[in-house]
């Protein structure tokens, strides 16, 4: 196994000796995004949790709808295409290297899939990203490469086992993508407790999935959209596993992945075959991960809830990208559902764009960013990774 992780802002020069840059995790408006984590969060801040349910009667008094954050969902602002330029031209036009780019929304590659009949766009992979009830949490499973022949079926068996968990039925599925050699199989972001079980359930689940399946795992994902402490602790998990790390950006808004890898590989099956086979891994850091990690939360917020005019009509506003059941538990956007968004929720939006004020955004840059020696990604005998 041989695995670099590298900060491009440390090493300007360390893309000289590759061919090509992968872009991998990232998503597109066909991505169906949850909007539960609200309640979580709610659930820790007294005048959110009163707020919310103050909202919560006025639906229900107004239009007869009860809130359901488990039922309702966001998307992404970007379509396949101009996701897939994004990532394109960072890679081409910044880094100056060929591009290879993998597409992956929640449970479906209806992405893909539409990108294939359009010709700049057509060697694009067939994969997703797979949502994995496993125990007290659902893990994600980056699938890339799958044949396109069979996409469909395999997706398919996906949803079907996600609808209804069974270890067996997950040992045959992970089996079945081991005998395709040109398949990658990713954890994604394998410490982030996604369920809200607590930090220590969550790696005794994570653990207890590697114990019985990690022999189908090639990867773990150091996340763009996460943390220095996550992904450093995925760093002492792949170490104690014995696996490779791969960059995953897990982009949803207009920021291009902050992490990407590097190869001399001419197309994704080679550089799959390099993960897999001699377990050769190259990470990027890209400078916009330098960023704090509040600040690019907040942006990611502020691409989401933009308004982009330039849309097709019922895709330009936010809420026509959020959707929620009516009364009759039929999935619609919210725009059909009030005349106009709670005051509210409209005050918050208007306070996190001040974030786009450059005064503000400098005094938040400064407030927030953390000193040198604290950016830096450490293996386990206490040494900095570098190319």
């Amino acid at each position: 196994m041989h695995c670099k992780v590298s900060c491009l802002w440390k090493e300007p020069g360390v893309c000289k000796s590759y061919r090509a840059a992968v872009s991998l995790h990232g998503h597109t408006n066909r991505s169906k995004e949850g909007l539960y984590f609200i309640v979580e969060f709610a659930s820790r801040h007294r005048l959110l949790r009163q707020a919310l349910a103050t909202q919560e009667r006025k639906a229900q008094y107004k239009s007869a709808i009860t809130i359901d954050f488990w039922k309702a969902y966001w998307t992404p602002p970007l379509p396949p295409l101009a996701a897939f330029r994004l990532e394109r031209a960072q890679i081409e036009q910044t880094l100056g290297m060929a591009s290879i780019i993998s597409l992956t929304d929640h449970d479906n590659i209806e992405a893909p899939m539409l990108l294939r009949v359009v010709p700049e766009a057509r060697q694009i992979p067939v994969s997703v990203e797979w949502s994995v009830p496993f125990g007290e949490t659902v893990l994600h499973l980056g699938i890339h490469n799958l044949p396109s022949s069979r996409a469909e079926e395999i997706v398919a068996q996906f949803a079907e086992y996600t609808r209804n968990p069974q270890v067996p039925r997950l040992i045959e599925l992970l089996g079945m993508l081991q005998e395709n050699p040109d398949i990658l199989v990713v954890l994604n972001h394998p410490m982030w407790d996604l369920a809200g079980i607590g930090r220590a359930r969550h790696v005794h689940v994570v653990s207890g999935f590697l114990a019985k399946l990690g022999m189908f795992i090639h990867a773990f994902e150091l996340g763009g959209l996460r943390s220095w402490e996550e992904n450093q602790a995925v760093l002492h998990l792949a170490e104690g596993w014995n696996q490779p790390v791969i960059a995953g950006g897990d982009r949803h808004g207009r920021e291009p992945s902050a992490v990407v890898n590097l190869t001399n590989a001419g197309s994704l099956p080679e550089f799959i075959h390099d993960v897999r086979k001699p377990r050769r891994s190259h990470v990027l850091f890209m400078p916009q991960y330098r960023e704090p990690f509040v600040m690019r939360m907040v942006q990611s917020i502020l691409d989401v809830i933009r308004e982009y005019r330039d849309y097709p009509m019922g895709s330009r506003r936010w809420d026509e990208r959020v959707f929620h059941p009516d009364r009759n538990g039929v999935i619609r956007p919210l725009s059909t559902l009030w005349d106009k968004p709670p005051a509210f929720i409209e005050l918050v939006f208007a306070a996190l764009r001040t974030m786009e004020v450059t005064p503000v955004r400098r005094a938040m840059q400064f407030a927030l960013g953390k000193p040198e020696h604290q950016m830096r990604f450490l293996s386990g005998n206490g040494q900095e990774v570098l190319s």
